[in-house]
């Protein structure tokens, strides 16, 4: 009777496996969680940054809405800075208006800060305007 002797299989030199190492396999890891973490952070950053530019646009909006309803009124403002606030968008926008005489007698320059804080600590954003003076006639009557 012959002996019926089974090869194991084994790696060796001759012959490669199929497969990877756990070595490979633990680097391939480290390389995708790397690059999730960096995604994640990526993520997160675009989120704030898209608050930020949302409360920007939306602090213009009140900037020229302001400056519009003087123009509207035909109104004629003192120098000097002048305090307010505006809702708008679900939120209460503080401004300051800042006009300035123009060398031109018949023209101011009005320029408005707004802010989300009370405190008015750090400006969103800045806009400014001209005013032409009303004439007698064509000023609203209040």
């Amino acid at each position: 009777m012959a002996s019926t002797r089974r090869k194991s299989v084994s790696c060796n030199t001759a012959r490669r496996c199929k497969g990877f190492t756990l070595l490979e396999v633990l680097v391939a890891l480290t390389i995708v969680a790397l690059a999730l973490g960096a995604l994640i952070s990526t993520s997160g950053s675009h989120a704030s940054s898209a608050g930020y530019l949302k409360q920007k646009t939306v602090a213009h909006w009140v900037a020229m809405n302001e400056i519009t309803r003087l123009q509207i009124e035909k109104a004629w403002p003192g120098k000097g800075d002048t305090r307010g606030s505006t809702a708008m968008a679900g939120a209460e926008w503080y401004w300051t208006l800042t006009v300035n005489e123009t060398e031109d007698d018949d023209s101011r320059q009005v320029e408005y800060r707004i802010y989300l804080d009370e405190d008015r600590e750090y400006s969103l954003t800045r806009l400014v305007g001209y005013l032409s003076k009303p004439d007698a006639t064509t000023a609203l009557q209040p």
